[in-house]
Parts: C-alpha cells; sequence; structure tokens
C-alpha cells in the first residue's frame, strides 16, 4: 500500500555473466542447488530495502467522494491498498491511510458538507463477489486525511455505505452490511450522534441480512432510505436474495422505519440486492434498482416512495445485480447515473439510458458535484477518474500504484525482468533494476 518499494535492492556486478548454452546453464543451477545455504542473520534482512518498480496503474476502487468546496480535492478506496486523495484534480494521488489502517479494503468515504476536514470511511468492499475482502469497522480523521482512529464497529466487516448530516459531522449514519459467508448479528444500520464515541443499532432485520445502500433525503436529513439484502458468500457460488431483503425508509433521522417493499407498484416477489437513489433537484422523486426473481428493473417514485412505476428493463443496467446495483441521482432534474460494467446515464427519469465512455469497465462508485455536475469522480476495476466536463473525458488510471496482482514471476537473465498478471488488466513485464514498465 502507498507508495512502498516491493522489490529487494541487491547491487549488480557491472558485467552480466553469459552462458554457453542451456545445458551449462542447467548444471550450474544444478551445482549451485547443492551447496549448502549461508546462514542468514538478522543484520542481512534488516539491511534489504524495498523500492516500487511499477507499474503504476490502478485496480479495483470499490468507492469515491469529492471535497465540496475545493475543485482540485478528491479521494478514493481501493479495494485492496487503503484510501488514497488527490488535491489537484487526479493527476497525482497519494495513500493517507497507510500506517493508520489495519485493513486495506475500503467500502465507504464520506466527507462532511459542513467540515470537510471531518473524513469517515468504512472498510471491508461493499460489492459482493468470488474474492471480496473484508475490514475492520470504521475510521475517521479530523484533518482532512493526515491522521486516523478506528471509531468501530470492527466485527461488520463490509461497511458500502456511510452518511453525514450535511449540518452536524457528529450524526454520521452506517450502513454496516455484516459478515459475507455467514450470519452475523453486528450488521444493520447504525447511528452514531457523537462522532463516533458510541453507536447505535437503528435498522435490524435479522442475522442474514444487512444494509447494502443508504441514501439520505438531500432537502430533509431526517428521511433515510436503507436497502436490506439477504445474502451468503458461499465458496462456489453466491446465495442472493430472501424473505429478508427489503426496502425500508424512516421519516424521523432513524428513531423508526417503515418497510415500504409492497408499497403500489413495486414486485410482489422475492427481492435481492437494491439499489436506492433520490432526486437533489426534486427529493420526491426516488429510484430503487430492484434484483427480483420476478419483475426486476429500475422503479421510479415521484411520492417519496409511496407509489412505483416500472421504468426499464434494459439489460444494460442489470448485468450481475447482485454485484452492480449502484444507483447515484445527478444534480439536474431526471437525471440518474447507473454504475454496471458500463456507465450508464439517464436524462429522462430512467426511460432510456445513454452508455457514457470511461477509462475502464466494471464501474463500481460514482460521486458527482450537487453544485457543479460536471465535476465528477467515477471508481472502476481500473481504479479511479475525475471528470471536469460530465464524464466526456477523464484523468488517467496510470498514476495509482494500486495494481492487484494474482500471480508473479521472474526469469532468468541477469538483471532479472519481473512478470505479473493484475486482476482485470494486462500482463505485465517490469525491469527490477528500473521504475518503468512495458505490458
Amino acid at each position: 500500500m502507498g507508495s512502498v518499494d516491493c522489490i529487494p535492492a541487491f547491487s549488480q556486478p557491472e558485467e552480466a555473466p553469459v552462458l554457453e548454452n542451456a545445458q551449462e546453464k542447467r548444471a550450474k543451477q544444478i551445482q549451485l542447488a547443492s551447496l549448502p545455504a549461508e546462514s542468514v542473520t538478522p543484520d542481512h534482512l534488516t539491511a534489504l530495502g524495498w523500492r516500487n518498480i511499477g507499474p503504476d496503474v490502478g485496480s479495483r476502487v470499490s468507492a469515491v467522494a469529492g471535497h465540496p468546496t475545493k475543485p482540485a480535492v478528491f479521494y478514493f478506496g481501493n479495494a485492496y491498498s487503503g484510501v488514497w486523495q488527490s488535491t489537484d484534480g487526479g493527476q497525482f494521488w497519494e495513500n493517507i491511510s497507510d500506517g493508520f489502517f489495519t485493513s486495506g479494503s475500503i467500502g465507504a468515504i464520506a466527507v462532511s458538507q459542513s467540515e470537510p476536514d471531518v473524513i469517515y470511511v468504512g472498510t471491508g468492499e461493499g460489492n459482493m463477489r468470488n474474492d471480496v475482502s473484508w475490514g475492520d469497522g470504521v475510521y475517521k480523521s479530523v484533518d482532512a486525511g493526515k491522521t486516523w482512529e478506528n471509531i468501530g464497529l470492527k466485527d461488520t466487516r463490509h461497511i458500502p455505505r456511510i452518511c453525514i448530516d450535511p449540518e452536524n459531522p457528529d450524526l454520521v449514519y452506517v450502513a454496516a452490511f455484516g459478515h459475507a459467508f455467514g450470519p452475523n448479528e453486528e450488521r444493520g444500520v447504525f447511528r452514531s450522534q457523537d462522532g463516533g464515541e458510541t453507536w447505535q443499532k437503528i435498522l435490524y432485520t435479522s442475522d442474514k441480512a444487512g444494509p447494502i445502500e443508504l441514501v439520505m433525503d438531500p432537502s430533509n436529513s431526517r428521511i433515510l432510505y436503507a436497502a436490506m439484502y439477504q445474502f451468503e458468500r458461499k465458496y462456489w457460488t453466491v446465495q442472493s436474495g430472501g424473505p429478508d431483503s427489503g426496502l425500508w425508509k424512516s421519516t424521523d433521522g432513524g428513531d423508526t422505519w417503515k418497510d415500504i417493499s409492497g408499497n403500489p407498484g413495486l414486485p410482489d416477489s422475492v427481492l435481492g440486492r437494491i439499489g436506492i437513489a433520490v432526486s437533489p433537484a426534486n427529493p420526491s422523486q426516488v429510484w430503487a434498482l430492484l434484483e427480483a426473481e420476478e419483475g426486476r428493473g429500475l422503479y421510479g417514485s415521484m411520492n417519496g416512495g409511496d407509489t412505483w412505476e416500472l421504468l426499464s428493463t434494459s439489460p444494460t443496467i442489470q448485468v450481475r445485480p447482485f454485484y452492480f446495483s449502484r444507483i447515484v441521482a445527478g444534480a439536474e432534474p431526471n437525471t440518474l447515473w447507473v454504475n454496471n460494467i458500463r456507465l450508464s446515464k439517464s436524462s429522462d427519469g430512467g426511460r432510456q439510458f445513454t452508455v457514457v465512455g470511461a477509462p475502464h469497465d466494471d464501474c463500481q462508485d460514482v460521486w458527482i458535484d450537487t453544485n457543479n455536475p460536471e465535476r465528477m469522480i467515477l471508481g472502476h476495476d481500473g481504479g479511479a477518474g475525475v471528470s471536469f466536463n460530465g464524464g466526456k473525458s477523464w484523468s488517467t488510471m496510470y498514476n495509482q500504484p494500486t495494481a492487484a496482482f494474482y500471480r508473479v514471476d521472474v526469469d532468468d537473465q541477469y538483471p532479472y525482468r519481473v512478470y505479473g498478471n493484475a486482476q482485470d488488466l494486462v500482463g505485465f513485464s517490469v525491469p527490477s533494476a528500473g521504475k518503468t514498465y512495458n505490458g
């Protein structure tokens, strides 16, 4: 994590030995292998250093956020390597969680609108998949990411969303999904009214279901929507959906909740994952992207969820719904963004969608500045990208040393080269003695 060096730096002779043929090379290898190993002392190990030899390319980003008043400041949370910050619009990224976090898997980032130096981060990625990694609760910074403190909920493992009251940074809501591989009690929607000193569980349906989404009404922070999701990750498959899944609403800051899953217009079916969005331009306009046994698709409500209408069954927005179901309302009226293999946008309330060009597939999260909807940050399986023109162009993903390598090997050259295969990227070959890459 971070800009750490990753290959031991050994001194090299001025000229590399050249073997005459493969047989001679093999004979020398056998001879060397038969020699007794030299004893290694602690001094030998402490003398070794680590250096980054590349490639500077990103990997799966599961959470993104922007600073509310500083246009060039953005944050992303990686599935493996913690929290990163850019202060120049995505041209350079710095890891700000190393040395403080004990988990590199990030599921949610929330920046206070009233006090932007206050940042809450939920660990454990929230999009369930075959190799999903978990975390150890919530971290908080009060100095814009310079230092962090773990403030609890350590056994919730996966936190897909955090909401902060826009006028009170101490009033925070956490969607704690819980264990992916089995039932557990420490899951549900939690609320803290003292900045994370204490937590209260305010919505809980069962030990098999947790909140996969939590959205606050932009005009009234006492109105909250939560999507409870019954899910279990098994070794070779997933169980997505069940009777404990549902759509819930609170109008009193989480003191009480009402199950609105059966409201008119929604399917009378077993539900799975649900994505929720509320329009900043018209908070009575609510969307729900439903995974369901029957009647799955995008639903819309113009009265805060009292009644619903099926808007779209487009396959573009429904690929792998247990994994891709995060939707985000744009600042303009009737504007909705859907994360899926492709990033899609609707400008007619959710009936028609257009695919928006993105630097990489598998879009995980998008943040849009409600005061300037041209300013965005997108998280995808290739890293994070910043846009200042509404998604027409994005900053590069080739400046984030976060690639997730599944396998690494070296060749027999001298100096040697290092090879690796990264998740959702190409194979890479880098020289052991350099800082550039090609692949």
